[in-house]
């Protein structure tokens, strides 16, 4: 939630083109060069305050910009538009604009989104030729509104002037919401055309987290939103001094509430906020973002980078999950016309077992360091956990062969995030040692909604009967083999569904480091409710979930009658 006054933000510089004196060929390439020299220094900049701050995810989004700057091809395409006659500005949104045009078509929504990047390299180039300077807010409480706005515009806004984000276009998976969400900047997502009745200078209430936009606000409206954000901040404040304790319900279940990891440094933050362990460390970071395959000796340091910092508590290593909406250009993943439902996850680790037993030989290196479990993706059927263990058991034995140490007692899970795996359960469950859901993609699998596309977003959502009925057909699996069952989804660190998730008998919830504190809080407040569980299970909607979840007690009667 955020009060402010909304300032429109126009990246188009069309008033600067008329004005525009084109000179000859040689004169406009000698611009180009020095604009692009200069575009190559701000980003620069802007990466190594954003590595300074550990603002990671803002660190790779600039990263990527100084690839497309540095894009050898982008330049050729530019000097021949300028020799055949264009203005360097032009020429260079022609060019840019052409390379996105090929991103915008392809159907992997994650590489669509990336035309977006290129269009905000483009666009930075051509303000830098029109003498155009970076954006300027001088006064606090900025609610800033276009139709998209550039990443790299996000990466750079003053924390103490800029409290809110209203986007005309994109989506939640686009660079520039995701780095806001980084930053902590409640934002608004595709009001399409509705962004032109604002004014620049028009007072505004944001409050992302009902979807909801106030203009012109009443002094009780302000008295009322004011009063709710600073009753917000003294809650996370209070949140944060207990996040320490363990997450024990009143009634005496002990919850395990552990931590999502994309990176090893992001541990740290983690142990911060209280987490009990690692209930998912992705492995795609030391896969991504390079040439070529990282080496065991590579992967091994990571995993024990992280195995280390958990202190004794278990870190549970998921293995490769890539493909789909995560490319990795030297694996030479040919086109899908559904990547999501193609080649990914295990089913290239069983394909490549040069790959996956270098990652098991990594992994179980670094698990001599710590409490160490093995977690295998996309799971659909016994046959995959029976070859991955096989290859498991042929790396053991490689090591012990070479003489090092090996563990004996590694535990390996899977992740339930298709309906094959949770209406398999009662058979998976005889060949692992865990189940942790995977709701994300369960929830795309499940209602074939494609998480990244904004056109079905209305369907995604984790309250779905269907959804939660795998859920708890899971749970039963598991505790029937006397397996414990996790969540790592999104759904785990949502507040709504935790009562629900330890009703419905869930032993670990695995989340963002930020909703940990808040997680464990309400889990010492809860109390195991097994008529929650059978009353949910029996709605026939993801309104009447919603809404009986979000009443009291007295009220949940009524609205079950």
């Amino acid at each position: 939630m955020a009060i402010g006054t909304v300032k429109m933000l126009s990246a188009k510089n069309e008033s600067e083109l008329l004005n525009y004196v084109q000179g000859a060929a040689e004169e406009e390439a000698t611009k180009y060069h020095l604009a692009h020299a200069a575009a190559l220094q701000e980003v620069a900049e802007v990466v190594a305050e954003a590595t300074r701050k550990a603002w990671r995810e803002q660190a790779e989004i600039m990263e990527a910009h100084q690839s497309i700057l540095s894009d050898p091809i982008l330049a050729e395409n530019i000097l021949a538009k300028i020799e055949q006659g264009a203005a360097a500005p032009a020429a260079v949104r022609a060019a840019t604009e052409e390379i996105a045009d090929l991103f915008a078509g392809l159907e992997n929504a994650y590489l669509r989104e990336r035309a977006g990047d290129v269009r905000d390299v483009g666009s930075r180039i051509v303000r830098v030729l029109l003498g155009g300077q970076s954006q300027r807010f001088d006064d606090s409480g900025t609610i800033l509104c276009a139709g998209e706005l550039p990443p790299s515009v996000v990466a750079t806004l003053p924390s103490d002037k800029v409290a809110g984000l209203i986007l005309g276009q994109g989506s939640l998976t686009s660079h520039a919401v995701i780095m806001a969400k980084a930053r902590g900047l409640p934002t608004l997502v595709g009001l399409g055309e509705q962004i032109q009745q604002l004014e620049d200078g028009a007072p505004v209430i944001l409050d992302a987290t009902h979807g909801l936009l106030i203009i012109n606000p009443t002094a009780e409206q302000l008295a009322a939103y004011g009063h709710k954000i600073a009753e917000e901040r003294d809650k996370q404040a209070q949140y944060r001094s207990l996040a320490q304790l363990p997450a024990t319900t009143r009634d005496g279940k002990k919850v395990v509430v552990a931590a999502n990891i994309g990176q090893p440094e992001e541990i740290d933050a983690a142990v911060e906020h209280g987490c009990e362990g690692v209930g998912l460390l992705r492995t795609e970071f030391i896969f991504m973002g390079r040439d070529s395959m990282p080496s065991e000796e590579e992967q091994f340091r990571a995993y024990k980078y992280v195995i280390e910092r958990c202190q004794g508590q278990l870190c549970v290593i998921r293995t490769l999950d890539i493909g789909g909406d995560k490319p990795l250009p030297y694996l030479n993943i040919a086109k899908e016309d559904n990547p999501f439902l193609g080649w990914r996850a295990i089913r290239i680790s069983l394909k490549r077992t040069d790959i996956f037993r270098t990652q098991l030989r990594a992994i179980l290196r670094a698990a001599a360091f710590g409490k160490t479990a093995i977690m295998l993706p996309m799971i659909v059927s016994v046959s995959e956990i029976v070859q991955a263990k096989a290859l498991l058991a042929q790396a053991k034995a490689e090591l012990a062969a070479e003489g090092g140490p090996v563990p004996t007692d590694i535990p390996l899970g899977i992740m339930v995030e298709t309906p094959a795996a949770a209406v398999m359960a009662v058979e998976f469950a005889k060949e692992c040692d865990f189940f942790s859901i995977g709701t994300n993609d369960l929830v795309q699998y499940t209602l074939a909604a494609d998480r990244g596309n904004h056109s079905v977003s209305y369907l995604f959502d984790h309250f779905h009967p269907a959804v939660l009925r795998l859920i708890a057909m899971t749970v039963r699996a598991a505790h029937a083999s006397k397996i414990w069952v996790g969540v790592c989804g999104e759904m785990a660190g949502d507040p709504l569904a935790t009562e629900l998730l330890i009703s419905l008998g869930v032993d670990e919830l695995s989340m963002g480091a930020p909703a940990i504190p808040i997680i464990k809080d309400l889990i010492r407040h809860a109390q195991l409710d097994d008529a929650l569980a059978r009353d949910i299970l029996r709605l026939d909607s993801v309104e009447r979930v919603r809404e009986y979840l979000s009443k009291d007690k007295g009220a949940k009667q009524k609205l079950k009658s």
